[in-house]
């Protein structure tokens, strides 16, 4: 059998497509002053009365075809040489970045979700393509963080509950301890948390993958929020923080599934008290768009966001300070059930924040079932704890 015959490379390519297009381009120039350079140029001799013997014009005719000839040769040569040096810059540009492209991907297929290339300026298209793949690694190498942080938190998440069943287990079987009502509340409450844990992995991963049946109906929004602030005053009352509820009976109508949007806004309103202080104020508030569009907005007072962090809010388990939050209770995913819940109804959840210590901001946007009266005056601040 025949060795396998190596692919052409780029350079080669390149230099190939320019040399044909040269050589047909000179082809075709000799052609034409083949055919038609002859007769014109005899007639030029004839008006010009250069001479009447044949031998002398056929000579004359002869030299001109010669020098058309050699003109046409020398003009080959130099296009080909014009069109190797032209295909070697071109393709040492090009080449440079596709050889960086090659190395990071063999990198990124290694583990090293850190690798980039470079932009050298070597064409749009190629520059376009490095850009990508930069995006494409960075949103890579961000999975992998979140993937690590992910398992470094579930084991932590899992460590505490599963410590203590353990130790109870053992000192029932021991016979250190009996089977008694703190006991039993006890370990309940580990399960719970576990049990938990598990639901909250479940329902992000259905949410994200579309995988969540809605049972959608038509819901007024103030009576929609009032059903989700109720179930909270006695927890914002007991940590003295002010909650309060704007909103109108005419703002309209969402076409929402009751339950999941009462999570949603249930994980908001946690979310609001685990980072406001004693003292502090969480405002709920909706608003209606003439696009069509209702808002639904849990304002707090408390710890605030980074800009930095901004971004990485919704991520699973992402904490801005992981020992802070941890001591606050919270496992992560909350915030990325509520974006996932929230999209899945067709609309967005977003959160903004001026800074650290100036209050966060998370906004919910759905399809408005009706429009509202701008005329309709606002109803007055109600506290609600």
């Amino acid at each position: 059998m025949s060795p396998q015959r190596r692919p052409r490379g780029l350079a080669w390519r390149f230099f190939l497509a320019q040399a044909i297009v040269a050589a047909v381009s000179i082809l075709a120039a000799v052609v034409v002053a083949s055919l038609a350079g002859p007769p014109i140029f005899h007639e030029h001799l004839v008006r010009a009365g250069a001479g009447t013997d044949p031998t002398q014009v056929m000579h004359v005719e002869r030299a001109y075809r010669d020098a058309n000839l050699w003109t046409l040769g020398v003009a080959l040569i130099t296009a080909l040489a014009c069109a190797a040096a032209v295909t070697w810059l071109f393709t040492r540009r090009i080449q440079r970045t596709l050889a960086a492209l090659t190395a990071a991907a063999q990198g990124m297929a290694g583990g090293r979700y850190d690798a980039r290339v470079p932009a050298v300026g070597a064409g749009a298209e190629v520059d376009a393509v490095a850009a990508s793949f930069n995006t494409m690694a960075t949103r890579l190498q961000r999975t992998e963080d979140t993937r690590r942080r992910m398992l470094s938190d579930l084991a932590h998440e899992m460590r505490t509950p599963l410590s203590v069943l353990s130790v109870y287990v053992e000192a029932l079987q021991d016979g250190v301890t009996s089977w008694d009502g703190p006991t039993s509340e006890l370990m309940g409450d580990q399960l719970g948390r576990l049990t938990r844990l598990v639901e909250d992995i479940h329902d992000v991963s259905r949410a994200e993958e579309g995988r969540i049946d809605l049972d959608r109906s038509e819901q007024p929004v103030g009576e929609l929020l009032r059903a989700a602030v109720e179930p909270h005053r006695e927890a914002y009352a007991a940590k003295g923080v002010r909650l309060m509820l704007e909103t109108e009976d005419t703002t309209g109508v969402v076409e929402v599934d009751r339950q999941r949007m009462g999570q949603v806004l249930g994980n908001l309103l946690t979310n609001a008290l685990r980072h406001t202080p004693s003292g502090g104020t969480v405002t709920v508030r909706t608003a209606a768009r003439n696009t069509g569009r209702l808002t639904i907005q849990v304002e707090d007072t408390g710890d605030g966001i980074s800009l930095e962090h901004l971004p990485q809010v919704f991520e699973r388990f992402w904490r801005g300070d992981t020992a802070r939050n941890r001591d606050h209770g919270g496992s992560g995913i909350g915030l990325t059930i509520s974006r996932a819940l929230v999209e899945a109804h067709g609309g967005t959840l977003t959160a903004t924040s001026p800074g650290p210590g100036q209050g966060a901001v998370f906004t919910v946007e759905l399809p408005a079932r009706q429009r509202v009266d701008p005329s309709v005056t606002r109803g007055t601040d109600r506290p609600l704890a």
